[in-house]
């Protein structure tokens, strides 16, 4: 016996353009403008899509309208198709004209600066014809990127598992370490403290928050930066404790010495599932991971 054949909704690209913009800007006036629609027109799009879902997706708020939270999974839905159907648009163009187009890429600091600077310089000086554009951030953000479609490739640290849509490819492992206002070797975990790190929230803060923890080091945060040399800075003038990646504490002018390792953590090169195979990218992955140094 065969079973039921559910279905499927009849959504428009558009359409879930339109619910992206809307999640994405401030105002209805901003969301209609960013897909170049009259605010009308969008209103119109957007409750198409919702009788073809079949589900409410806006709650009222006075005179304006909220995405409800039941909207999260055709969100990011859309989120997944918008971007796979543009690097599809990419790719068609790229076939079609013989056109090299544009590589886009997102890196978290320590990739972009502390491991890769030069496999990026020398891939740009081998490829002239790309427009290599670069956009450094966390990796959370560089993920968000990825999954909205403004990158084409995301070097981060690894999310195991928790971004759907994401495929990943290990490119190396770096040492993570404790580093104190005096410049001794750290000993006695006990005695460490207070600290100033990356934000909570941050895919590198859960591991450190994770290896103090195992070592029974107390966590006293007094301060939080994304940027490294903003809490190598602060080290430097006696106001605590961190925890970096080697690579970015022990290079630069304030440069820190005598760390302790605690931790590592794994880079991975990100790419969005089922997306369209761009060359460009395989052929950034393929140097990335032939020369990335300590590869897993």
């Amino acid at each position: 016996m065969h079973g039921v054949r559910t279905a499927l909704p009849d959504l428009s690209i558009r359409q879930l353009e339109y619910l992206l913009a809307v999640a994405d800007h401030p105002t209805w006036a901003a969301a209609a403008a960013s897909v170049g629609v009259s605010a009308s027109a969008l209103s119109q799009g957007l409750a198409e899509l919702e009788r073809r879902v079949g589900v409410p997706l806006f709650d009222r708020d006075g005179r304006r309208r909220v995405l409800r939270p039941a909207a999260a999974e055709v969100l990011a839905h859309a989120r997944q198709v918008v971007a796979l159907t543009r690097d599809l648009a990419t790719w068609a163009d790229r076939a079609r004209t013989g056109a090299s187009g544009r590589l886009r890429i997102g890196m978290i600091d320590a990739a972009a600066v502390g491991h890769f600077s030069d496999h990026l310089r020398s891939f740009r000086a081998a490829h002239p014809e790309l427009e290599v554009l670069l956009t450094v951030g966390p990796s959370g953000a560089m993920l968000d990127q990825l999954e909205a479609g403004r990158v084409d490739l995301a070097v981060c640290v690894d999310p195991r598992g928790s971004r759907r849509g994401v495929d990943v490819r290990p490119l190396l492992t770096e040492d993570i370490a404790v580093y104190s206002p005096d410049g001794r070797r750290p000993r006695r975990p006990t005695t460490w403290g207070p600290w100033v790190l990356f934000p909570e929230g941050s895919h590198t803060r859960a591991l450190i928050r994770d290896a103090l923890e195992e070592l029974g080091a107390p966590m006293d945060v007094v301060a939080e930066s994304h940027q490294p040399e903003v809490l190598r800075a602060m080290v430097g003038l006696g106001l605590g404790w961190t925890v970096l990646p080697v690579v970015q504490a022990e290079t630069g002018t304030d440069a820190l010495a005598n760390g302790r390792v605690i931790a590592s953590r794994d880079l991975v090169a990100a790419t969005r599932t089922g997306a369209a195979t761009d060359p460009a990218v395989a052929l950034l992955l393929e140097r990335l991971a032939g020369e990335g140094g300590t590869g897993l």
